[in-house]
């Protein structure tokens, strides 16, 4: 049975059969020093003269071959011990080596941080920068941020439902990732921005408290905090207030944060609540960065941003939802007749929402609202953004037909996981701590992504392409 690298300091005097990759070789005299390296860490194997068989093996190994060896683990002479690694004090005498796989030379130096190469470089042979220790910390925490998440929400009786990826295309801000039907000629799923209305459906359902580490897909320029699909903590509940789930996100994120970064500082609890007008005012902006200290990475300053504008006027003097269209009005009365009088007037940039943002650090890492469950009320908003009637039954009639079997009151937020994983990490953006991202021109350079379609396809979906003109 294989040993990991992490449990050979308690096997001295042991047989062990390790696997892994050849980190480094060393050559000594007639020894012959590896390296050898697998998730968990790594050790050093001797390979002795005495089996000239076993050494003249090991004599061909190079650095990044898959190999399998057996041998006897052993305290480390005096003096020899190397207080770097957690192995350091141990080493295995090789009595048995298996070369698994053979490597080429790797194109680039995977030892370091990588940041001195070249990113096209690094995402083109992704799978072989990942073996890189940072970015094995980084996929390492990101999966323990993940399982606490799933954790905590499922103490607090929150149910864990996957949503669909293959949806309508509805007006919620940024563009659609579209996907043709084969059986359906001429129509077309898209990807979902983020599970909104499913979501906001489940409370319609009677599930009451929902999440999902959901993934997300908006066809918009990429950033270093911004990628063409990315993860968020989604989650629902009926029957909640505005603080109830500022209450509960504030739980979570500072039960995580000294869990899982004990090292880090949060500088005030409760998380400051902080109005969009203060904000702008006081800071000049809707994130504002509450440090003492900006140059401290292990000092965090969570606070929520609130009572955002409903609406603000676009370029074209059209108005537009600040969050999103679903989100409640605060200030317009609490009846729905009211509420609906007022928007007949015209939106105007007056009407607060029930918005509340997360930010950390001058970053915004997760926004949600009380939505507006009174689809009489909703119809109104969609209208006051500009659609007919007619297009709102088109594109939202489902949601506005679902509320009329009952609905609750409800709201939610989405943290962003590859942004708080970002800050947390100290990474300078969301691609050093996701597994296979994309290009800041939304490209995957490992898979040679977006790629052309033969004519065979475009004929089963119906489709011909219109070449622009250079």
């Amino acid at each position: 049975m294989r040993t990991l690298s992490k449990d050979i300091i308690n096997k001295v005097g042991e047989k062990v059969l390790l696997k892994g990759w050849v980190d480094v070789r060393r050559d000594h005299g007639k020894l012959i020093f590896i390296d050898l390296r697998d998730r968990w860490g790594k050790v050093q194997v001797i390979f002795n003269p005495k089996d000239a068989e076993l050494l003249k093996l090991a004599d061909r190994l190079r650095s990044e071959w898959v190999v399998a060896i057996e041998g006897e683990v052993k305290e480390r002479p005096k003096g020899m011990e190397n207080s770097e690694i957690a192995t350091g004090n141990v080493e295995i005498a090789a009595t048995n080596l298996e070369i698994l796989s053979e490597a080429k030379t790797p194109p680039f130096d995977i030892s370091g941080v990588g940041f001195d190469i070249g990113e096209d470089n690094r995402l083109k042979y992704r799978y072989l920068d990942l073996r890189r220790n940072r970015l094995q910390k980084n996929m390492s925490l990101r999966a323990d941020i993940i399982s606490f998440m799933r954790e905590y929400l499922r103490d607090l009786d929150f149910t864990e439902v996957e949503t669909p990826i293959l949806t309508k295309s509805t007006p919620e801000g940024a563009r659609d990732y579209v996907v043709p039907s084969r059986l359906q000629p001429g129509n077309f799923y898209a990807l979902p921005q983020s599970p909104q209305q499913y979501k906001q459906l489940l409370m319609v359902a009677g599930l009451e408290r929902y999440f999902q580490i959901a993934r997300c897909f908006r066809d918009e320029d990429t950033r270093g905090d911004r990628q063409p699909e990315f993860t968020q903590l989604d989650l629902e509940m009926s029957f909640v207030s505005r603080e109830e789930i500022m209450e509960l996100v504030e739980g979570l994120f500072a039960g995580l944060t000294e869990k899982l970064f004990p090292n880090k500082k949060i500088l005030k609890k409760p998380f400051p609540r902080i109005t969009y007008k203060e904000a702008m005012e006081k800071y000049g902006t809707d994130r504002p960065d509450l440090r003492e200290n900006k140059e401290d990475p292990n000092e965090l300053a969570f606070c929520f941003v609130i009572d955002f504008p409903m609406f603000e006027k676009k370029d074209d003097g059209t108005f537009g939802a600040v969050h999103h269209p679903f989100t409640k009005i605060r200030n317009c009365g609490e009846d729905a007749k009211e509420v609906v009088a007022s928007l007949e007037e015209g939106p105007n940039e007056d009407m607060l929402s029930e918005q509340y943002d997360l930010v950390l650090n001058g970053n915004e890492i997760g926004g949600g609202s009380i939505r507006e469950h009174r689809a009489e009320v909703l119809e109104k908003v969609f209208m006051a953004l500009g659609h007919t009637k007619k297009e709102v039954q088109e594109k939202f009639g489902h949601l506005l037909e679902a509320f009329d079997y009952g609905v609750p009151p409800h709201g939610g937020i989405a943290p962003g996981i590859d942004r708080f994983v970002m800050i947390l990490t100290g990474e300078p953006n969301i691609r050093e701590v996701i597994a296979f991202p994309k290009t800041g021109d939304g490209r995957d350079l490992m898979m040679s992504a977006p790629s052309e379609l033969d004519k065979k396809q475009l004929d089963e979906l119906g489709l011909s392409i219109k070449r622009k003109k250079k």
